[in-house]
């Protein structure tokens, strides 16, 4: 009979399938009765008596969780070298609100998230907002996860490319337990960036601060019925997240850039006091880029001294609001029928801010007798004509400081609820369900400046008692006196704000159902085996719908910092699969094949919008000896286009870019070069810089969108010998190849590759603005960068996966208890992508930066040493490694190649130490403590980073940049 605990037995058959992880501290558990368990691993529907996975997996255990302090199920992921940031708490510009999982930094939308083994709906109907939001997962209700690499969508269907996370949950609790997490920062301000932000004059942090608090609070109840028949299991929860501004750490207090050997405080060109670009007329004297003073003059703008540091408003950690509440229920009607269900409810709001909004080089016709000019202004711009109704030409850039960051309020409220039946007729297994999801999205965008508005507050006249009033008087328009230090009303940013609003939901509904036999029963079983051949086989309809509506702000371009128009979007698509498998034992218990199985894999999915779709699976795995096995596979995998790739209408964004290699007095390119993008003999020297390294792109989705496949190898080996008891060693070699990803050529590339081979491939894809030649300044510049079938991707590396414990008495220290140790680390050879066919590829290993994206280094990993001391405490340490990691303009492919100041080539190699105790002093209580980055260390700095997860002159995701993490916890059960 099949049960529902999973044993010490099932632990380490979890650890033999790859789980070196979290098991460890589970492996004293006593001995077990001889009835053999059947349990189903991730990446098969099929129960296995052996417990072993013909692919890798990895297992992160409840221990592992309260070593972490984890209160964001993110973090814990993340911690994993399989894993890169992706969506997190710590992203601010371009946050989308949720919290998302990327298995080898091939993207969020190609890991599929599961609950128990069934799916995750998409996280938010907001702009890149398609991936699984793991914020619905409560972390006190998790009682392990499992990774499995690579392809797997034979079994669970699209998105499983990069791999597939799925969540076991806590579904048979007896009694009432209470959990209450409370963590925060602590960070010594002593980087040497504290004396350049001393040197410009900007604020500076305290020498030691302490913030960014956690409160996680959450209440399990279950009951079993009096026959043990049934049990229903109920949870609650609150956790609130205080924010963290980059204006608390000295190395963000200021936005670096890399200098002389030294780092130096750059910033914006959009600037307080306003920056001025004009040519004067009559004889004036002012400069053609130049900047306010405070004595109502103007002179020369220079970049050291007049950009606006925009860094210190932005989140570090953006607060947070959640709450959670859920049910999961089981029923044996009778011994053939067992009905289940999983309900599950999440509301969280969060904020991201980043720097004021305001003129983001607005063209104005400004007069010169308009009241708001100085009177020196007025000479400096129109000399003889000072005074009249003659006009200059101005664009203009004015930060939005009196009315404060731009603020993103972002919230999801998530429904999930699963219903079926499952049990055995006939000697075959089954399970039936139907899943509802939706998630309803809610964002509104505070403190942007509406551009319509701004020119018309720009215009101003005196009315006939002498006060400045607009010359348009329409819509209650008040002056924007940026010209006058100190005139800027509250009038006038109660016109000029506008805010702006999105709605809309996701939903998601499946059914689904499979059997499941070992047909050993009807003697289909191999001469030379004992087991017979198991079958799994089953059916599911899936549908998918989107919808995001936007305000007309949004929808026409008109908030200022936006970067262009945010458009709704709405569409669908369903899909109908079969599917199957069949595990056949070959051989069993001959010489040196102690056990051969072969595993076989097969789905088809009719697409409502583009038609089938195959895929499929062989695996295999011999084990010699008890002690020693071989296993590999071959996975073919898809990803299907998700709705906002197909029909996400088409309008202006932002991309990174270094430099923009036309731009400046002295261009990169030669003028030859530039001439390929559109740039005139005219226009060539004489383009303005753009010191944010933020460019227009044209992005949108397309319908008529295929279907990315991957094909997944993986071979390897585990480990566990019996002369080394305790010893478990995992080793696979993966490698994963994706043809037809639905991307966009990078805009940063696109430029590079038009100025440098002239293909019109790329400079077809440029659009720069006729009068100024830029590609940031007006709505007519881009860079093309709309959805299509054109990409490649491909990764490979190696997994180590080990764990081994033995008793101290064993070394002769007697009644002492135990000590374990627990390594997962992950080496990567390759990490290629080839944007556009024929034109080269380009490999990040070891890389970081625009096109590259997070750092990915060459070798990452995690090892735990965990004390179990006889007195029911475990004190543990946990040592974590980073590979140094250099800039992507540092490698020698031309795709990639590029001038890299000293300061932004490399970082270092890094080493972080965690310590971590637990302690249960009575029977129903159990104490938590700990300390992730003991020795506070400063993240490293560049100012070339890759865009959203890039924050801070860091990534947040991947490096500990706020310090020491400091947690407690207490769980209390009755």
């Amino acid at each position: 009979m099949k049960q529902s605990v999973y044993s010490a037995r099932s632990i380490r058959g979890l650890l033999m399938a790859g789980a070196a992880v979290g098991a460890v501290a589970m492996s004293a558990a006593p001995a077990m009765a001889q009835d053999i368990e059947e349990i189903v691993v991730t990446g098969s529907r099929i129960a296995s008596p052996n417990l072993v996975a013909t692919s890798p997996i990895t297992v992160v255990g409840q221990d592992e969780i309260k070593y972490q302090g984890t209160t964001r199920v993110e973090d814990l992921i993340n911690s994993l070298p399989q894993a890169f940031a992706g969506q997190s708490s710590q992203v601010s510009n371009g946050s989308t609100g949720t919290a998302t999982v990327d298995l080898r930094n091939l993207g969020a939308a190609r890991t599929l998230v599961l609950v128990d083994g069934k799916r995750l709906p998409p996280g938010s109907p907001g702009s890149g907002g398609s991936a699984p939001d793991i914020n619905q997962i409560p972390g006190a209700l998790v009682e392990r996860v499992e990774l499995a690499t690579g392809g797997a969508s034979a079994v669970y269907g699209s998105d499983a490319v990069a791999g597939v996370v799925n969540f076991i949950m806590k579904d048979d609790f007896e009694g009432v337990a209470f959990d209450y997490q409370f963590s925060f920062y602590q960070h010594n301000n002593d980087n040497a960036v504290a004396s350049v932000v001393r040197a410009r004059n900007f604020p500076l942090p305290d020498d030691s601060v302490t913030d960014g608090f956690t409160r996680d609070a959450t209440v399990v109840m279950g009951a079993s019925t009096e026959d043990g028949k049934g049990n229903v299991t109920l949870y609650a929860g609150y956790r609130k997240i205080d924010a963290i501004s980059q204006a608390e750490r000295d190395y963000s207090a200021c936005t670096v850039a890399a200098g002389n050997g030294v780092w130096t405080c750059s910033g914006s060109g959009t600037t307080a006091p306003t920056r001025i670009l004009a040519t004067a007329i009559g004889g004036g004297t002012a400069p053609g880029d130049a900047q306010v003073r405070e004595n109502g003059s103007v002179s020369a703008y220079t970049a050291a001294t007049g950009a606006y540091n925009f860094g210190p408003i932005n989140y570090y950690q953006r607060p947070d609001e959640r709450y959670t509440l859920g049910a999961f229920g089981k029923y044996e009607i009778n011994e053939n029928i067992t009905a289940y269900t999983q309900l599950m409810f999440m509301d969280d709001q969060t904020v991201a801010q980043i720097a004021p909004s305001g003129l983001f080089g607005v063209s104005a016709t400004i007069r010169c007798d308009n009241p708001m000019l100085t009177a020196t202004q007025r000479t400096q711009y129109c000399g003889s004509l000072a005074g009249t109704s003659n006009t200059v030409g101005m664009t203009l850039f004015r930060r939005n400081v009196e009315g404060g960051g731009r603020q993103s309020d972002l919230q999801h409220t998530s429904w999930r609820m699963v219903g079926g039946f499952r049990g055995d007729v006939g000697g075959w297994d089954y399970d039936v369900y139907g899943q509802y999801a939706r998630v309803n999205f809610a964002q509104t965008y505070y403190n942007d400046f509406s551009i319509a508005r701004g020119t018309q507050a720009l215009d101003a006249v005196r009315d006939a008692a002498g006060n400045i009033v607009c010359r348009d008087q329409s819509n209650g328009c008040a002056p924007y006196n940026i010209f006058t230090p100190g005139g800027v009303t509250d009038a006038a940013l109660e016109f000029l704000q506008t805010p702006g609003f999105q709605r809309g939901y996701t939903e998601q509904k499946i059914a689904s159902g499979s059997i499941s036999k070992d047909l050993g029963d009807y003697g289909l079983t191999f001469p030379t085996a004992s087991t017979g051949v198991a079958i799994a086989i089953g059916a599911e309809y899936r549908e998918e719908f989107l919808q995001r509506t936007v305000d007309t702000a949004f929808a026409t371009g008109d908030l200022a910092g936006q970067g262009g128009p945010t458009l709704g979007v709405a569409g669908g698509f369903d899909v109908t699969e079969l599917f199957g498998e069949l595990r056949v034992p070959l051989v069993e218990d001959a010489p040196f094949v102690k056990q051969l199985t072969l595993d076989l894999g097969y789905r088809y999915s009719d697409y409502s919008n583009f038609g089938g779709t195959d895929t499929y699976k062989i695996a295999g795995d011999w084990a010699p000896i008890d002690d020693f096995r071989i296993r590999g596979s071959y996975n073919r995998a898809v990803r299907a286009p998700n709705v906002q790739e197909l029909f996400t209408p088409q309008g202006l964004g932002l991309f990174n870019m270094d430099e923009d290699p036309c731009a400046g007095a002295t261009p990169t390119f030669t003028l030859a070069q530039c001439a390929n993008m559109g740039v005139t003999a005219a226009q060539y020297g004489r383009i303005v810089e753009n010191t944010a390294g933020q460019y227009n792109s044209l992005d949108g989705g397309n319908p008529n969108l295929q279907p990315e496949t991957s094909d997944t190898y993986s071979i390897g080996f585990v480990a566990t010998p019996t002369a080394i008891e305790g010893l478990t060693l995992t080793v696979d070699y993966f490698k994963i190849k994706i043809k037809d990803v639905i991307s966009t050529v990078p805009s940063d590339l696109a430029v590079n590759r038009c100025g440098t081979t002239g293909n019109a491939a790329f400079c077809s894809l440029i659009t720069r603005d006729p009068t100024t030649g830029s590609l940031w300044i007006g709505t007519v510049a881009n860079v093309l960068a709309t959805n299509v079938n054109i990409a490649s991707l491909s990764t490979s590396g190696i997994d180590v996966d080990l764990a081994y414990r033995f008793d101290l008495d064993d070394v002769g220290l007697a009644d002492a208890g135990s000590l374990s140790f627990s390594m997962v680390g992950t080496w990567m050879d390759t990490a290629k992508s080839e944007p556009l066919p024929g034109e080269g590829e380009y490999d990040c290993v070891g890389l970081h930066g625009a096109t590259c994206g997070v750092p990915t280094p060459e070798w990452r990993h995690r090892l735990r040493t965990t004390w179990a001391t006889p007195w029911d405490a475990n004190l543990s340490m946990s040592w974590r490694y980073i590979d140094s990691i250099k800039a992507q303009g540092t490698s020698s492919n031309p795709l990639l190649s590029g001038n890299v100041n000293p300061l932004n080539q490399k970082f270092k190699a890094y080493n972080y130490f965690d310590l971590a105790a637990t302690f249960s002093p009575i029977e129903n209580l159990s104490l938590s403590a700990g300390v992730n980055n003991v020795f506070d260390k400063d993240p490293p700095l560049s100012s070339a980073l890759a865009a959203v997860v890039g924050n801070g002159n860091t990534y947040p995701g991947v490096y500990d940049s706020m310090g020491r993490y400091v947690f407690m916890g207490a769980q209390v059960k009755f």
